[in-house]
């Protein structure tokens, strides 16, 4: 999940799998994959970087291989 800031101060969670589209109109507006729009405050950019930082998260192994020779 990422967390957004709606125009009125108000803080919420997303899950980034939803976001189908970002907008720069001035307002940043966030439209949903079931067409639900939310206008937040964070920048496009912004909300790009933590959809990347989600989807390393997300996606890490959960274990490490063992050092070799182990």
């Amino acid at each position: 999940m990422i967390e957004l800031t709606r125009i009125n101060g108000s803080r919420f969670f997303v899950n980034p799998d939803q976001i189908m589209t970002v907008e720069e109109t001035p307002d940043t507006v966030v439209t949903l994959i079931n067409h639900e729009r939310f206008i937040v405050t964070e920048k496009a950019a912004t909300i790009a970087a933590a959809y990347e930082a989600y989807k390393a998260r997300t996606h890490q192994p959960s274990f490490k291989p063992c050092p070799e020779g182990s």
